[in-house]
């Protein structure tokens, strides 16, 4: 009996220490080990494969003249592609008007080069489906490109996707002031009011319509809950919203695609409550974000409970944007093992470098993030931003930890190199900068409650600079 009690004892010990442990924060001591880490992930993201069968639009009734409307034709199209155990669409060249495609398992939409997709100007042309709207579930408009648990998905070729908007076509719905709406006063505030009521108040996500009357506009590519996705090579112009949303996804790779958009919300890549994500060699000049890795908004980012997880961000360009790496503000579901090296980044329009957005609506824990030879030509207002005020406030007090920054070299800068704003009771812990290069810099610090902020080897306008001291 005794003997029972000891192992019982010791038994519930080992498992408290284990549950403390994964608790604990992870804290990199050299770049070696999160660049050993980041090899590991890369491992696990391999792009899906396809049949070498081809299916061509054309073949379907699909006419290239930039007036017929061709949704049928790329319905039929997938599904002949689909049920004969996949392969690829083919688009040839000319100009394609659509409404809504929905991509099914095993299809590669691959667009030959020059060839053009215009989606359709008609809201009518996009089914209600689930789907996620700023990190918040409902039922609205399809994405452009839109797929529910699917695997094996691909969105392949040099030609363009034109999401056709403008100032005079899904734009204007935000309710902008530059679009004549004074601010609070768009044409999307109701719908988004009451979605974010609905989600505060834990309503059946497929209970929350909207659609027509209510000005929610879509996203451009949106797989949901699918594994084993690649979108490379096309361009991307005009989005109504964000542009490539994978949700709840696994295995994604996003490859030498070129974003060119300055709509509202026109994020470039976002990411959202994903893992292993791969976002390499793309191009970004955006009307937002260029990247933004999100986990969902408030309750239905904190219920859902899935982080997002192991990310590489690598060889990218980034132009005009809110930000170049950002993770948030839509990450009340955490994000953790966030890699991005080998970027440039050169704008006067670009306001931060990595920017970190969150609050205490959302909650959350941030952690293990790395950022590696990157090369900055100008920015705005911050190169590193931790954030803890973006929306108003709540009672989930969010965390950020393990931060890291290498070989950050910055030509002509911007306001401030590192900004901080956290909460006393959860100081931005852990943040180290390492062999970093600024130059114009304004005011070098905005910085409140940190832990463990360590600078080695930080130059700022040619002054070896110790790190800021935080407030206790």
């Amino acid at each position: 009996m005794y003997i029972n009690r000891i192992i019982f004892f010791s038994f519930c010990f080992f498992v408290m220490l284990s549950m403390s442990a994964a608790g604990q924060e992870k804290v990199w001591r050299s770049s070696s080990e999160p660049m050993l880490e980041m090899a590991k992930i890369r491992e696990q993201i391999v792009p899906p494969t396809f049949s070498e069968k081809d299916f061509l639009i054309t073949d379907y009734g699909a006419i290239g003249d930039g007036k017929t409307k061709n949704t049928a034709a790329f319905k039929k199209a997938i599904e002949a592609c689909h049920a004969s155990g996949g392969g690829r669409v083919v688009v040839p060249f000319g100009t394609f008007l659509t409404g809504a495609i929905y991509l099914k398992s095993n299809v590669n939409l691959h667009l030959l080069d020059s060839t053009t997709i215009l989606f359709s100007r008609d809201s009518s042309d996009y089914p209600i489906v689930f789907t996620r709207w700023e990190g918040m579930e409902c039922m609205n408009y399809s994405s452009f490109i839109y797929a529910y648990g699917e695997e094996n998905i691909a969105i392949t070729g040099n030609g363009t996707l034109d999401g056709n908007a403008n100032n005079d076509y899904w734009w204007w719905w935000c309710g902008a002031k530059k679009f004549g709406w004074e601010e609070g006063m768009g044409k999307q505030t109701p719908a988004r009011n009451a979605l974010h009521e609905m989600m505060h108040e834990e309503v059946d996500p497929k209970k929350r319509v909207f659609g027509d009357g209510h000005y929610l506009r879509p996203n451009f590519i949106q797989p949901y809950n699918c594994k084993n996705v690649l979108i490379a090579d096309v361009k991307m112009i005009n989005s109504p919203m964000w542009n490539i949303n994978p949700v709840l996804c696994e295995n994604v790779t996003v490859d030498q695609v070129k974003i060119i958009t300055h709509g509202p919300n026109n994020d470039g890549c976002d990411p959202e409550a994903s893992q292993n994500v791969l976002i390499s060699n793309c191009y970004f000049d955006t009307g937002d974000d260029c990247i933004a890795i999100k986990s969902g908004r408030d309750e239905d980012g904190r219920n859902i409970a899935r982080p997002a997880e192991n990310h590489i961000i690598e060889n990218c360009i980034m132009k005009d944007g809110h930000g170049g790496v950002v993770i948030g503000s839509e990450i009340a579901g955490g994000a953790k093992n966030i890699f991005a090296i080998n970027c440039t980044m050169d704008s006067p329009n670009l306001d931060r470098v990595l920017r970190i957005k969150t609050s205490s609506s959302r909650g959350g824990v941030i952690e293990n993030i790395f950022m590696k030879d990157i090369e900055v030509g100008t920015f705005k207002e911050a190169a590193v931003k931790c954030n803890m005020f973006y929306e108003k406030p709540g009672n989930h007090i969010p965390t950020i930890r393990n931060v890291w920054v290498e070989n950050m070299v910055v030509e002509k800068g911007g306001k401030h190199a590192l900004m901080v704003a956290a909460y006393p009771e959860s100081p931005v812990s852990n943040l180290r900068m390492v062999n970093c290069k600024m130059e114009g810099i304004k005011e070098p610090f905005e910085v409140d409650y940190v832990k463990n902020l360590v600078f080695e080897k930080v130059r700022i306008n040619g002054v070896l600079m110790d790190a800021p001291v935080g407030k206790n």
